[in-house]
């Protein structure tokens, strides 16, 4: 039984630094080169990250650039990013690219926390499927003969606060990155 909590508990986990690194790409009116995390290139036929290629810096609060090791890439990095869903079009000096954020409106903003929100809900139903998954392998388990029902209850008691504390912290998350945006 112990293993099926163990299982739940990194299932758990799995689904908040999911949502985490979602968070970090979300594009929020200051420079942040994960936002670059997903645009890949195609480097010698291969599907490969800009950061593998190239230099991503924050020159300043709004100012991301980005100087490729190899300069003959330097084309191929800047049509990915058109291609991308960043939304920001780079300007090209020919040695390196600069992306330049702009200002959020009040309306970006709103619209950035509803997606914000909808992360940590998506997040909330992968944990709760995890409790259910792991509470029907533990009765599972006594249909089998290998749990008494005392044991089945403390197992539900335990996944249940293991599931408690991670949508709490989920919501504790949601509500900073929400806090980060609207202060922005």
């Amino acid at each position: 039984m112990d293993t099926v909590i163990e299982n739940a508990k990194n299932k758990m986990k799995k689904s908040i630094n999911h949502m985490l690194d979602e968070f970090a790409a979300i594009r929020a009116g200051r420079a942040n080169p994960s936002v670059l995390d997903k645009v890949k290139i195609d480097y010698y036929g291969a599907p490969t990250p800009i950061s593998q290629v190239a230099a991503v810096s924050v020159a300043e609060a709004r100012i991301l650039v980005i100087t490729p090791w190899d300069k003959s890439t330097l084309k191929m990095i800047e049509k990915a990013i058109q291609a991308s869903d960043i939304g920001i079009n780079p300007q090209n000096d020919g040695q390196a690219l600069r992306l330049i954020f702009p200002q959020l409106t009040e309306d970006r903003r709103k619209e950035i926390v509803k997606d914000i929100k909808k992360l940590g809900e998506e997040s909330k139903v992968a944990v709760r499927s995890a409790r259910r998954d792991a509470i029907d392998k533990i009765k599972a388990m006594k249909k089998s003969g290998e749990l008494t029902e005392d044991d089945v209850k403390n197992g539900e008691e335990k996944i249940q606060k293991i599931t408690d504390k991670n949508v709490k912290e989920i919501d504790e998350r949601v509500a900073e990155k929400e806090k980060e945006i609207l202060s922005l």
